[in-house]
């Protein structure tokens, strides 16, 4: 049986990963570098990590329906790891559930908005230039397994 068109974003990705897909999008328009699933320290998975131009750090964890955030025990560590923390979720998410304290955006699998900005918490220099080194390493690994898939 052909697999039916979602118009949420295209067929074959999970609908955590459409959402994470239109969040990179929105935040590259905004002229941050993405990249999604970054380990920030062992335990913790973010689903989108950004890099701003100026070093910010924000971090995205996008929720597929509530069941996804009622599972998550996880989120409130990533507070140590970012500036901006925001949550993104497809339009019909029960937003009252999400906490106010973060920024919120409504996603899809082609683009993102921003409903709620996010409260910068400046990270300490050392943690930051932890993160932004592993966000770097990160990123030329990935690259490199584009390039060599057997490096």
């Amino acid at each position: 049986m052909p697999e039916m068109s979602d118009p949420t974003g295209p067929p074959g990705l999970a609908p955590g990963r459409r959402l994470a897909r239109g969040v990179c999008r929105a935040l590259h328009a905004l002229d941050l570098a993405t990249l999604e699933e970054v380990v920030p320290e062992p335990g913790l998975r973010a689903d989108v990590m950004a890099l701003g131009p100026g070093g910010e750090i924000w971090i995205v964890e996008c929720k597929s329906g509530p069941a996804d955030f009622r599972a998550d025990r996880k989120w409130q560590g990533y507070l140590h790891w970012c500036d901006r923390f925001f949550w993104a979720v497809a339009p019909g998410f029960p937003t009252e559930l999400l906490p106010a304290s973060a920024g919120l955006m409504m996603a899809d699998g082609f683009d993102a908005e921003i409903l709620r900005e996010s409260a910068m918490h400046r990270l300490p220099p050392a943690r930051r230039r932890i993160l932004t080194l592993r966000f770097a390493r990160a990123a030329a690994f990935r690259h490199l397994q584009l390039r060599d898939p057997r490096a």
